[in-house]
């Protein structure tokens, strides 16, 4: 028996299973237009939901795919059948080919539309003014730490955190000649330079310049315009802009992670799986952290994130940046922020949403 007379029934096989899945998306699709009728002017992205269902998916999950790889096809169908109804707008810090453009599209799916903005502010703004439906904003990176303007703005807004993105983050050397002798000069975001030092001082002559610039995506594209110069960015902005890779994975920390939040106007319901996130100011005398604490560890709720930041309101006054374990709208929670809100100065929930599946 031939190769091909053996392959013959699973080619089949995988024939008659493709018109079956083709056929149940479909169905999918007509179910979700329907609940979006249903809904009328209403959100047609729900948060929760959609965490809940790419949780139950990894629990049904029987492989041999493994349960990252069926998340990510059931959010890609869950994004297309969202745009049957009206594809979502999505701003975040361009140029494209951003890490917070591939952490946009890794959270809402391909079929949403995604916006480049030229700073933070202008896409917070942009969504502010109802021009884009959320924006997607990075808050912190495992290796450098917090993205202090996005902390900044988040005292300010009135947008409300509704998810959160969390994106291994893999950089990449390149340039337009493909050779590592031509590079005089090497673009990057502050960041991206911080998280590949050791790599560019083993790898480089001290005579090479290294220069921040606004995103890892303008050093691409400033890289494609001079020979002579290189770039520190992502596997998607080599291939827009048309660069070679020199070297690949040169972030000296193995799991360099970055965080990102998402934000809109919508507030989510209970998932159950959720985090809440809240920013305090309180008075500077002694006792002030611990009186802050105390009111979550009462009633056993972890914290996965503590941080402060000088304030712009006065001279060495500080506000917090609190991430707890859980929504606000379960009890314990809530009765937590509301102690705590007799103790400090000021308190804003900046959201609850579900903690990222992928």
């Amino acid at each position: 028996m031939s190769d091909e007379t053996k392959l013959l029934p699973h080619r089949q096989a995988i024939d008659a299973i493709d018109q079956q899945i083709l056929t149940l998306m479909n169905q999918r699709a007509e179910h979700a237009h329907a609940i979006g009728v249903l809904k009328g002017t209403g959100a047609v992205y729900r948060p929760e939901r959609e965490a809940q269902v790419l949780r139950r998916i990894q629990d049904l999950n029987m492989g041999p795919l493994p349960d990252e790889s069926v998340a990510r096809l059931f959010r890609e169908i869950m994004s297309e059948c969202l745009a049957v109804e009206r594809p979502l707008t999505i701003a975040y810090l361009g140029p494209e080919g951003t890490f917070t453009q591939l952490a946009a599209i890794k959270h809402f799916g391909h079929a949403a539309k995604t916006v480049a903005c030229t700073t933070v502010d202008d896409s917070m703004r942009m969504v502010e003014a109802r021009q884009a439906d959320y924006v997607v904003a990075p808050v912190e990176n495992s290796t450098e730490g917090s993205v202090g303007r996005t902390l900044d703005l988040l005292v300010s807004t009135p947008l409300k955190t509704c998810g959160e993105v969390i994106l291994r983050v893999h950089h990449h050397l390149m340039n337009i000649s493909g050779s590592l002798k031509d590079v005089q000069t090497v673009y990057a975001h502050a960041q991206a330079l911080a998280q590949c030092q050791q790599w560019l001082n083993h790898h480089l002559p001290k005579t090479v310049q290294r220069v921040a610039v606004s995103s890892n995506a303008e050093a691409a594209h400033l890289a494609q315009q001079n020979p002579q110069a290189a770039a520190i960015a992502s596997q998607a902005a080599a291939e827009i802009y048309g660069l070679t890779k020199l070297a690949t994975n040169i972030e000296d920390e193995p799991n360099n992670t970055t965080r990102f939040l998402v934000l809109g106007h919508q507030t989510t319901t209970p998932s159950g799986s959720d985090k809440t996130s809240l920013i305090v100011s309180a008075p500077n005398k002694v006792g002030t952290l611990q009186n802050m604490i105390e009111p979550f560890s009462r009633v056993g709720i972890s914290m996965t994130k503590f941080e402060s930041r000088p304030s712009r309101t006065g001279l060495w006054e500080y506000v917090f940046f609190i991430d707890i374990e859980g929504h606000i709208d379960e009890p314990k929670v809530q009765m937590a922020i509301d102690e705590l809100q007799k103790r400090a100065a000021f308190v804003k929930v900046v959201g609850a949403y579900p903690k990222a599946v992928l």
